[in-house]
């Protein structure tokens, strides 16, 4: 008896028990523990300051709710990780990134312990470099990232409780019979995917089949991501906008500026499950360089190509498709169409002077 009041913490937060409907209290680390505000690391000068983030109203949600956040970011170095430090920092969150690696799990354990998050989000992955044909001959490195590490990270993260929002991929569908290029007929969050061109699309079909029995993940399918910075190489729009010839297909993009800010408002709700994280609708390649064109560059000019003809130059082939965004939308009605997204948040205020 006595060990067991000396040592009171061998219990855990039993607090929650004693709510009328507990949810993830009991674990160490749950959702509902507040920490204090401290911030050791600061994220990467890499990113631009240029992005234009806008945050969304909390539905909810208390206004003294932000002190009792705490983020652990994974994906420090890359794009989406980077923009979310910056964004944490606009909005008064306290965060720290992750130091461990996603396939350690000893590593995970001690990041949480040493961090006490109240969310961890999942930006780190292999997308290859200079593009996803790098994955055709790194097969291992791209499973052990997007397979082993991320089912590494939302086992410990259900382990100690915690929610886990986890930056996906769109890239899994193709259009067919069922949805037709142009019909404005979008994949679903149901759907079964459909793409398996390349591997590492493969492999992110692969782990959100089996992500999707942790009942603390809320994964979202990126898909083509554009910002308001085109200096950044990863822009979709600073890359065709970069390439001798481009084919000419609608497809579902992620304005981060708009977007982005949202996902962590989905932290603070606690939604889980699969969202396609993609402004409504679709545009094509040659409505965005019109748009570069009339926008930023009047001389602008560019070259299309058939897919036959891009097969020749590519190892691996593209994903083309449209996502339904219905349930994001109904979840934030304020999201803005993919055309009226790219006018506000990229090309107004990228616009140049006459």
């Amino acid at each position: 008896m006595d060990w067991y009041i000396n040592n009171p913490d061998w219990w855990g937060d039993v607090s929650g028990a004693l709510l009328p409907h507990p949810r993830m209290l009991m674990m160490p680390g749950g959702l509902e523990r507040h920490f204090d505000g401290s911030d050791e690391e600061k994220p990467s000068t890499y990113v631009s300051t240029n992005t234009r983030m806008v945050v969304p109203s909390s539905k909810n949600v208390g206004s003294s709710q932000k002190h009792n956040l705490k983020f652990l970011i994974y994906g420090r170095t890359g794009w989406i990780g980077g923009l979310l430090g910056k964004l944490c920092e606009k909005q008064g969150i306290p965060y720290e990134y992750g130091k461990g690696r996603l396939e350690d799990r000893s590593s995970l354990v001690a990041d949480i312990q040493n961090v006490k998050p109240t969310h961890i989000f999942n930006a780190a992955g292999v997308t290859g470099r200079p593009n996803v044909d790098w994955c055709e001959s790194h097969k291992t490195e791209t499973i052990r990232a997007n397979v082993a590490g991320t089912l590494t990270l939302a086992d410990v993260s259900r382990e100690h409780g915690l929610l886990m929002i986890n930056y996906a991929t769109g890239c899994i569908f193709e259009y067919d019979e069922a949805h037709p290029e142009g019909s404005g007929i979008g994949f679903k969050e149901e759907d079964k995917p459909n793409f398996i061109g390349s591997f590492y699309s493969k492999t992110k079909a692969m782990v959100e089949e089996l992500l999707k029995e942790y009942d603390n993940v809320c994964t979202l399918r990126v898909r083509m991501p554009i910002s308001s910075d085109l200096s950044n190489p990863r822009n979709f729009i600073t890359k065709i906008s970069r390439y001798n010839k481009v084919v000419n297909i609608p497809n579902s993009m992620t304005i981060l500026d708009e977007l982005l800010p949202i996902s962590i408002e989905m932290a603070k709700r606690n939604l889980r499950g699969i969202y396609n994280f993609t402004n409504p609708g679709a545009v094509s390649h040659n409505e965005i360089l019109e748009m570069y064109r009339d926008y930023i560059d009047p001389n602008f000019k560019w070259v299309n190509f058939t897919l036959e003809e891009q097969a020749k130059v590519i190892v691996a082939p593209r994903s083309n498709n449209e996502m339904d965004a219905s349930k994001l939308k109904k979840e934030f009605p304020e999201i803005l169409s993919i055309k009226e997204s790219l006018i506000k948040y990229v090309f107004e205020p990228n616009k140049k002077s006459a």
